[in-house]
């Protein structure tokens, strides 16, 4: 069987690294990636080829080479891109729409589908107010497609652009013998939750870090609600869908863009966790009004059924073998040395 060569854009990103790691211990692929960073410690020894700099003015030189699939991680996410509003069209929709156009020419081309795999989010939901949330419960994906984020309206965006150039570009579909077009799919990630990566930030971070102040003997503030309820996944699940997806015949899927879950929980949820796990912890909280907003627009949880029946999606972490089997053993022998002195 011959290597397939992949593409894999924000590779130093938690789940660009962690993708990289599958793919070089599932062997079989040549992997180029490609950051604003130099490639990370833990992926540089597992990479053919890694290019740095901004994606937008990178994929020109992208059109020589002959990718299998790519893999589209770089983004502007949800708090960044609420400041720097017209960067996060640019990084998210005009990096999309180059890398699609990309995939559309070389499919065309060859007369074989270029892959495109695509992280979306549940930032592309949006409710009108906390009743409306609480009402909705599990939501399907074509419901409440009403983002209140720049970040949530660029993925949906990007979503139909998906759509768009694998079904329709050119109009190409109603030539009586058209060409091969790209092959889309997309995944809407609920809060993903890596124990080897420390949270960046996030609008979804506040779990783990209660639970990475908490490992250290250090305060912590929880910028949400108590109450404050969404989906979370651990990232070895993540990961997995990535490649369950990709590995689905296209003719067993009947839409383009999927919901997953593993477990749903609130921030209070979490302080009681993280209080089981080290009782010292001091975690209070105290609502950004902005944050706030932003994940109460968000569902409490998702429908992924579509996933569960055309291509077998099951998570393998629950909420206590997350905390019990991956999180917690991880963060304890993190921060071990840091726990030690704060003790003596």
């Amino acid at each position: 069987m011959s290597e397939k060569t992949v593409l894999v854009t924000g590779a130093c990103g938690e789940i660009g690294q962690a993708l990289v790691q599958g793919l070089a211990k599932r062997g079989g692929y040549r992997i180029v990636t490609t950051d604003l960073l130099p490639p990370a410690e833990a992926i540089q020894p597992l990479t053919s080829e890694h290019v740095q700099g901004d994606l937008v003015y990178r994929v020109k030189q992208f059109y020589d080479y002959d990718f299998d699939i790519i893999f589209h991680l770089a983004a502007s996410l949800s708090s960044k891109a609420e400041v720097a509003t017209e960067e996060a069209h640019r990084i998210n929709v005009e990096g999309t729409m180059q890398l699609l156009m990309l995939a559309a020419y070389k499919s065309a081309k060859r007369g074989r589908a270029v892959q495109f795999l695509f992280p979306s989010s549940i930032a592309a939901y949006g409710f009108s107010s906390l009743e409306e949330k609480h009402r909705a419960g599990r939501v399907k994906e074509d419901d409440y497609n009403t983002p209140h984020t720049m970040y949530g309206c660029n993925k949906l965006y990007c979503e139909k652009l998906g759509i768009y150039y694998s079904r329709y570009y050119g109009q190409r579909h109603l030539d009586p013998d058209p060409p091969v077009m790209c092959d889309f799919r997309a995944i809407r990630f609920p809060g993903l939750i890596s124990a080897y990566t420390v949270p960046s930030g996030g609008t979804s971070d506040y779990g783990p870090e209660m639970l990475h102040h908490a490992a250290q003997g250090l305060p912590y503030a929880c910028f949400v609600r108590e109450d404050t309820q969404i989906s979370f996944m651990a990232m070895p699940d993540a990961i997995k869908a990535i490649f369950m997806l990709m590995d689905a015949p296209r003719e067993q899927l009947t839409r383009q863009v999927y919901n997953i879950t593993a477990f749903s929980l609130t921030a209070a949820d979490f302080r009681k966790r993280a209080l089981a796990a080290f009782p010292s912890a001091q975690i209070t909280f105290q609502p950004n009004p902005r944050r706030q907003g932003i994940v109460d627009s968000w569902p409490e949880d998702v429908d992924d059924s579509a996933a569960r029946r055309d291509w077998g999606w099951q998570p393998d972490y629950d909420v206590d073998r997350f905390f019990e089997e991956y999180f917690l053993p991880e963060i304890r022998k993190r921060y071990k040395n840091v726990r030690a002195r704060t003790n003596e």
